[in-house]
């Protein structure tokens, strides 16, 4: 059975002309090797049939509804074997290559050439390295903030909503939501990367298991990172590898994106943090969240009040 490097899984909702971007970036690379799989989340826009007539190296994963992020990147991780789920029900796909480390890559990112190489290199140097992550620039050249993060922490997360972080960026107490007392340029352990671009160690998978899937879009890559940190491997922030990131291309003219952003708050603080909060700051954040999130997250918020039984 064959040894693959890195498997790649890109989810992609209507961004073919950026799909193709991504994927010419991605078979720049040299020196590695990699397989893709395009796991396609219902399109309108023709990006199927592009990625197969332009990459037919590709293997595409047509999704028949548009189950969200965690959903699709699972159908591509269980195609090759990874997560206990995937090894459990036999979910390989047409190839018995078996990777040593998977990648999660959004198809709004445009990748160097060595990128990919960097990256395999820099996480087996790093043996306890469970996740990596690059930096992350938007196109207007500034840094993706969310691409090294703390967890969002009843604390933390108070400090970034009433603005203090924006106040007081380089405070190491009121900063941490985004790690912004930290030089972008420096290498650092943190909590999490952001899911535009999350290499993941095998290994850390069988033990974390897959995404969580009631996360629909946002807030899965941290349950991720917080259960594979919990399983005692580290994260790592690598700006020595730096990615192009358009930015949430697939969901900005989805007027259920907002709403989703703010239920993966809930959900995040649901499973890890409501257990041991006190009762009276529960409830502050519990109407803090159902503000922000409106009527519907405030059905959900009362329909489900206990902890989430998602992926372990």
């Amino acid at each position: 059975m064959k040894t693959l490097d890195l498997a790649i899984v890109i989810v992609n909702w209507n961004t073919r002309d950026l799909l193709r971007d991504c994927l010419a970036s991605v078979y720049a690379n040299h020196d590695l090797d990699f397989r893709v799989c395009v796991v396609d989340n219902a399109s309108t826009d023709g990006s199927v049939e592009t990625v197969e007539r332009e990459f037919p190296q590709a293997r595409v994963i047509r999704s028949l509804r548009n189950g969200g992020f965690a959903y699709a990147n699972n159908l591509g991780l269980k195609t090759w074997g990874l997560g206990e789920r995937g090894a459990e029900s036999g979910e390989r796909g047409e190839s018995d290559d078996v990777p040593r480390y998977a990648l999660l890559l959004n198809s709004d990112t445009v990748v160097p050439p060595d990128g990919l190489t960097q990256m395999i290199a820099f996480m087996d140097a790093r043996p306890e390295a469970g996740v990596a992550g690059p930096k992350l620039v938007r196109l207007d050249g500034s840094m993706d903030l969310a691409c090294r993060r703390s967890f969002p922490t009843p604390e933390s997360s108070f400090y970034h909503f009433m603005g203090l972080s924006q106040l007081f960026p380089k405070s190491s107490r009121f900063g941490r939501y985004d790690l912004t007392y930290l030089d972008p340029d420096q290498l650092a352990e943190v909590d999490s990367v952001n899911g535009a671009f999350m290499t993941v160690r095998a290994q850390a998978i069988e033990q974390a298991g897959l995404l969580d899937e009631n996360f629909f879009f946002g807030g899965e890559d941290l349950d991720w990172a917080f259960r594979i940190k919990a399983a005692g491997w580290k994260i790592y922030y690598n700006p020595a590898v730096v990615v192009q990131h358009v930015k949430r291309a697939s969901y900005r003219h989805n007027p259920q994106a907002a709403y989703e952003f703010e239920r993966a708050m809930w959900l995040f603080y649901r499973k890890h943090y409501q257990a041991t909060t006190p009762r009276w700051l529960n409830a502050l954040i519990c109407l803090g969240l159902a503000l922000r999130g409106g009527m519907p997250l405030a059905r959900e918020m009362l329909s489900k009040p206990g902890a989430s039984e998602g992926a372990r």
